[in-house]
């Protein structure tokens, strides 16, 4: 544990709570490979950091639908009706499921009296369904995308956008992601970082190193319990 115990979890969204694995039947649905998913989700994720770099900003379901008819444009796996196609993929999103840790995870780690909130590079909308779903919306006292700070994580400005909408100082916050740049980000802002490993075992050596790491909610609700 850090020298200050946080009383602030911010968790990621994407991949950190949600189970994008579905998404892959969206992409054999309308006839391409559902290897596609991974390469597609990546370049989602490009584009809205070099936004951030460039100090723009644009919102995750433009970006989505943008790499996604980039993805398929042009390819033998373009469909007939390519805008239709791409309103399957991205619809997608709405009905994604949380990992198998996560309700019991936030439920313990809010029973040790945490804050839990949101923050996102996607919907706060989403991220209320994502929750509904899983019957832990009522465990989480706020929902924040970075359509605040109109910057992507991992950019400092999404990060301060959080702790001062929260009320705490950087130090009293703790990130929660699967993403090592996300954990990264957060702790070059001042925030301590939580890296979720779900079955990655490899840190990258050149980012900064996460002050704790476990493998799931449940390990995480263990450790800092």
């Amino acid at each position: 544990m850090p020298a200050e115990r946080p009383s602030l979890l911010i968790f990621d969204v994407n991949e950190t709570l949600s189970d994008l694995t579905p998404l892959r039947g969206r992409f054999q649905g309308i006839g391409a490979p559902e290897d596609l998913m991974p390469l597609w989700f990546a370049g989602i994720l490009r584009d809205g950091f070099a936004l951030a770099a460039a100090d723009a900003y644009a919102d995750f379901a433009g970006l989505a639908r943008d790499s996604l008819r980039a993805l398929l444009a042009g390819t033998a796996h373009e469909p007939t009706d390519l805008e239709a196609a791409v309103h399957h993929v991205v619809s997608g999103f709405a009905e994604l499921e949380v990992h198998p840790d996560v309700a019991a995870g936030v439920r313990a780690l809010r029973a040790a009296g945490y804050r839990l909130v949101t923050m996102t590079n996607g919907s706060s909308a989403l991220t209320e369904g994502l929750l509904d779903r899983a019957g832990v919306r009522d465990c989480f006292e706020a929902l924040w995308d970075v359509t605040g700070p109109r910057r992507w994580k991992p950019h400092p400005r999404a990060y301060r956008y959080a702790v001062d909408q929260a009320g705490v100082r950087p130090a009293q916050a703790m990130l929660v992601a699967v993403h090592p740049w996300d954990v990264d980000g957060a702790q070059r802002a001042g925030l301590v970082g939580a890296w979720l490993r779900r079955g990655r075992t490899a840190y990258p050596r050149s980012l900064t190193e996460p002050a704790l790491a476990a493998e799931d909610l449940a390990e995480l609700a263990c450790v800092i319990g």
